[in-house]
């Protein structure tokens, strides 16, 4: 990787072409939008800031904030040469280590918070090894698990966003940023859950692979803030159009950000925890060369090339998220090491010693493995696994793929079929049971509570936390099943806790 490559990567440095900031200032002013203090955190070469500068021309100051020297250097000479210069202060200061509540706090009101943040991610910059990242909190507030794995990564600009907004919430004014769309309905749900003082809030859709060459969903999010605010809407727009129209709102209801606020007031009563049905992931090991498999004859192989003899006890049939969400099943195989989570694998030496041999060919691949959730734990561990991965029968559904499909997925060789971390299950015991689950989950009612919260541009519109958020229970209610799922509701009640051969035997009786 280059040394200007690295930099831009690092430091999501991605300059605004001009003309999509005096476009996205063009819509504010259309918007009624006059504020007496600018201000871009991350100004860059300064086309956002002094496209600002010359939209509001009355405004009292103009503030842009850069860690890179060069870049502060080349926008005092635009400034001059624009004779913006007397209102501007241009501050070389890394983002992370400015005091912002001070900065902010002394400007005259109303203020706008405006530019284009770094479109890069902590799990990116921890690849890097870079420095330009804010001090290690979980300031999402995940627990557990999630705090350790894929949760708990996040966009730079999200925690920059809520930086500036915390110091906004105190003042009057708007901030009008790009970013990725998911980033700015977090900062939305972020304001509404704080209950910040939001007067109105809006998306507008830009084209990031033309401006950018960037492939994710992209807008110019505007967020209005003042003492009397209590705006829970936000308007979206599919273009940066000044003549426009809102094509559709987001909105907030219970601590959720809603795609469609018709469709979740019309099903809003299924919502709640469903205790006798857990959604879960599927299997996650982060070593996909050595741990997935094809079959080659009596052999497998790798995704290294590599032919490989195996015992079966540890090889299982496997799909991936792309199976169920195309529905063209390619059959693979995953390497299982372990039936629960922290379970000692050094017996794998004693019942397969062929397949403990593999694993120890590929013990540098297990340690190159960046997570800390594979720190401390016995070798070849995994995550994500437990009794309900070898269920024998499941509703899978593929979080990536933009379809409410939930397929019902039975043994495969005479064997559980296991998923790849992708894919979102309820574990079955029974067909019987598995196809009346299926069938309440592809029911419409189920269908248009999950639509009313899935947006489908996401990178991955379908999560486990939307999922859990149906009560199956309701649903056989709404649907008039209510006697089939409450037996098999007793039923899992009963071989709860039980051990899983136990609780196979049960089913199978």
């Amino acid at each position: 990787m280059s040394p200007k490559t690295k930099q831009k990567w690092e430091f999501g440095d991605f300059p605004t072409p001009p003309a999509l900031a005096k476009q996205a200032l063009s819509v504010l002013a259309k918007h009624g939008i006059s504020p007496r203090s600018i201000v871009e955190p991350t100004c860059g070469e300064g086309s956002f800031l002094l496209a600002a500068a010359q939209q509001f021309p009355t405004a009292d100051a103009v503030i842009g904030v850069d860690i890179n020297p060069e870049y502060i250097s080349h926008v005092k000479a635009r400034a001059s040469r624009l004779n913006v210069a007397t209102k501007t202060t241009l501050i070389n200061a890394d983002f992370f280590s400015l005091d912002w509540e001070e900065l902010i706090g002394k400007l005259p009101t109303p203020i706008l918070i405006v530019g284009n943040p770094p479109w890069v991610t902590s799990s990116e910059l921890a690849a890097l090894k870079s420095q330009n990242v804010p001090r290690k909190s979980n300031f999402q507030k995940h627990r557990g698990y999630d705090a350790k794995t894929g949760k708990s990564n996040f966009d730079i600009s999200e925690w920059m966003l809520l930086k500036n907004l915390e110091c906004l919430s105190r003042r009057a004014g708007v901030m009008a940023v790009l970013c990725k769309t998911a980033v700015a309905r977090k900062i939305l749900l972020a304001a509404w859950s704080r209950e910040y003082p939001v007067v109105a809030a809006r998306i507008f859709r830009i084209d990031a692979h033309k401006h950018f060459e960037a492939s994710v969903d992209a807008c110019l999010f505007v967020m209005e803030l003042s003492d009397n605010g209590t705006s829970k809407d936000c308007m979206v727009y599919e273009s940066l159009s000044i003549d426009a129209d809102a094509s559709s709102v987001i909105g907030y209801h219970d601590n959720i950000v809603l795609a469609d606020i018709n469709l979740y007031q019309r099903w809003r009563h299924l919502k709640g925890a469903c205790k006798a049905y857990v959604w879960r992931s599927g299997i996650k090991h982060d070593c996909s060369k050595v741990m997935e498999l094809e079959r080659s004859g009596d052999e497998y192989k790798n995704g290294l090339g590599e032919l490989i003899s195996l015992e079966d006890n540890y090889v299982y049939p496997m799909l991936k998220s792309s199976d169920i969400g195309n529905g063209h099943i390619r059959m693979k195989y995953m390497l299982v090491t372990q039936r629960y989570t922290g379970e000692k694998t050094s017996q794998i030496k004693m019942v397969a010693p062929k397949t403990w041999a593999y694993l120890k060919d590929h013990e540098e691949t297990f340690a190159r493995r960046g997570s800390s959730i594979y720190r401390n734990r016995p070798a070849f561990s995994i995550f994500g696994v437990g009794p309900y991965s070898f269920s024998p029968w499941k509703i899978a559904i593929s979080g990536f793929y933009s379809a409410l499909k939930f397929t019902v997925i039975g043994p495969r060789e005479d064997k559980t079929v296991v998923f790849d971390d992708t894919v979102y299950f309820l574990p079955c015991w029974t067909e019987s049971e598995a196809r009346f689950i299926g069938d309440l989950l592809n029911s419409e009612p189920a269908k248009e509570f999950y639509r009313s919260m899935i947006f489908w541009t996401d990178k991955r519109p379908i999560t486990s936390e939307i999922l859990k958020r149906l009560d199956l229970r309701t649903l056989s209610v709404e649907l008039g099943r209510e006697k089939q799922y409450q037996r098999f509701a007793e039923l899992r009640n009963v071989s709860k806790d039980t051990p899983m051969q136990n609780e196979l035997a049960l089913w199978s009786a």
